[in-house]
């Protein structure tokens, strides 16, 4: 593997300074630099003119780049790091999760319900209730809830509470009767309808079931949605966030992006990726302006990149949505569900290869990676192109005679380190002790010669990325357990846990020769800890704190 940290790592073993004269806007001293590029590994000044990495070294190299008008900081022994990119993120979720109930971390359905009449208390009669983050695996009865107690509790008020996964839903019974729902309506394609003894809708809809009852909730004002969005940016930047891979993004959402963009009102890099366009050649996907338009890279100096589409395989794990190739251990009678034909995946992959778009592929259960590695490799051999860096968004569970296809078809894993530390409880119960060895298999994949870009699947997880860093080495949850970690076979190491939140993400998302390390250049995106993470011990590594964030020498953060 160290070959390929060497070779990610660099884009060329660059100058440490960046047209060897010149005067620096900023310059930082006497830090703990950790630049992710090998031809620098670490410093102790950086210096930056405009929005570019001007110089990486030595303190007194770095003030003699310094002018009268130059801004010098002592950063008093803190730790720097390029800027974190999350590689799967959702913005908008984050937003609208921020704006809503949260129900994060809710042990019971009691307290789900509590929570909501604590943050619905002005809320009109008539009016829609909504919130996410309920999870029964947290709860003493595990299985799914059923309406009626959010009924009771909301009998004028339709309530949608979206499961933490954002792969299931719960609606009372005034949201199912303005959605028209009764026994009656079957289950669509790639979706489920969780039903009572008597045939009754449950309350519960998974996967594509939920959009019988999202078509029925007035659609957001365009002004909420752009304020969602700013305060989904400030609290990324609030956790050292600089960049997002945001999946599934539409049109409207999109505008948005780019009218704060433009404004310079965008403290975020994005590369966003297209919600599923429709069919090929649809009359949808020739509407879609973003299709239309082509790939985009580095738009509004560098703070949007629109070259991705997003398609889904399967449901999630927790649902029991996510496809498998035998059953579930814990519900013999249930392999999951595709959420897409597998047809349609290929199609869209030769469709991509075409028209320079990467594609990205929501898969979790082993059945629904097997399926895109298959239609990536058919597209391939149709339409042979190097360098596509196609991407399995999670690759959660595989197969193990599927691991070394990643490297072979130059497939990137795309993962996310707190879900193997949020599911560990359960997971194993869900697919039994054999399937569990390909399940969040970091090191498996990394032996092969891929690298991986990690992420949150935020708001699914918390924002913090320090969360990550922590999950990635120790495979334990944030009171350290368990013990030594779970499966420990399958840690990072601390090197590879910083570039999979830095390079490794740059470039999946074809950005590394702008971002990802702090190399003369490229943008000056970083943040400043207070502690270094790089060598504390492991169980201190989440008392570590932002001090500030930086995006192209701007500072966005700074803690009170």
């Amino acid at each position: 593997m160290r070959h390929l940290s060497t070779y990610f790592a660099v884009v060329a073993l660059a100058p440490a300074v960046l047209g060897a004269q010149g005067t620096a806007d900023l310059v930082l001293t006497n830090g703990r630099i950790y630049t992710v590029d090998n031809a620098r590994p670490e410093a102790s000044a950086l210096a930056v003119r405009g929005a570019r990495v001007l110089f990486v070294g030595s303190d007194r190299e770095a003030k003699a780049l310094a002018g009268p008008s130059t801004q010098v900081i002592d950063l008093h022994g803190a730790t720097v790091v390029p800027g974190i990119i999350d590689a799967h993120a959702h913005l908008l979720g984050l937003g609208n999760m921020l704006q809503r109930v949260n129900l994060a971390g809710s042990t019971s359905y009691d307290e789900v319900i509590a929570r909501v009449k604590a943050s619905a208390r002005d809320v009109r009669a008539g009016e829609w209730i909504q919130g996410r983050g309920w999870d029964q695996n947290r709860w003493f009865v595990k299985e799914f809830p059923t309406h009626e107690a959010l009924s009771r509790a909301f009998p004028n008020n339709p309530v949608v509470l979206g499961r933490i996964d954002g792969h299931a839903l719960l609606a009372n019974a005034r949201a199912m009767e303005l959605a028209h729902i009764t026994a009656a309506t079957t289950d669509p394609s790639g979706g489920r309808i969780v039903r009572l003894p008597t045939g009754a809708p449950s309350g519960v809809f998974v996967d594509n079931a939920m959009s019988l009852i999202d078509r029925a909730i007035p659609a957001a004002r365009r002004a909420d949605t752009r304020k969602a969005i700013l305060a989904a940016i400030a609290e990324a930047n609030r956790w050292g966030l600089t960049g997002i891979h945001d999946p599934g993004a539409g049109p409207e959402t999109i505008g948005i992006y780019e009218e704060l963009a433009k404004a310079g009102n965008y403290n975020l890099r994005n590369y966003v990726m297209l919600s599923d366009p429709g069919e090929p050649g649809s009359a949808t996907t020739l509407r879609n302006p973003y299709i239309q338009r082509g790939p985009q890279s580095a738009l509004y100096d560098g703070h949007l990149w629109i070259r991705a589409i997003k398609l889904y395989a399967d449901g999630a794990l927790g649902s029991r949505g996510a496809a498998l190739l035998s059953p579930y251990s814990d519900d013999p009678g249930n392999s999951g569900l595709l959420v897409s034909r597998p047809e349609h995946i290929r199609a869209w992959a030769e469709t991509a290869l075409r028209l320079g778009f990467q594609v990205n592929v929501h898969a979790i259960g082993d059945r629904g990676n097997r399926i895109v590695l298959d239609a990536f490799d058919s597209a391939l051999k149709k339409i042979p192109k190097a360098d596509h860096r196609f991407r399995i968004e999670h690759a959660q569970v595989l197969s193990p005679e599927d691991i070394p296809r990643f490297a072979k078809l130059g497939v990137i894993p795309s993962m996310q380190a707190t879900h193997q530390t949020s599911d560990m409880r359960w997971a194993e119960a869900r697919v039994g002790p054999q399937r569990i060895r390909g399940a969040y298999a970091w090191r498996s994949l990394l032996n092969t010669g891929v690298i991986i870009a990690n992420g949150t699947d935020l708001p699914v997880e918390e924002v913090n990325p320090l969360l990550t860093f922590h999950a990635a080495v120790t495979r334990q949850d944030p009171t350290n357990w368990p013990v030594g970690g779970w499966y420990p076979e399958q840690k990072m190491t601390r090197e590879e846990a910083l570039q999979s939140m830095t390079i490794w993400p740059a470039y999946a998302g074809f950005q590394e020769s702008v971002l990802g390390s702090l190399t003369p250049g490229k943008y000056a995106d970083f943040v400043v800890l207070d502690r270094d993470i790089m060598h504390v011990p492991e169980t201190e590594i989440l008392g570590t704190r932002v001090i500030s964030t930086w995006i192209g020498g701007k500072r966005v953060y700074q803690a009170k």
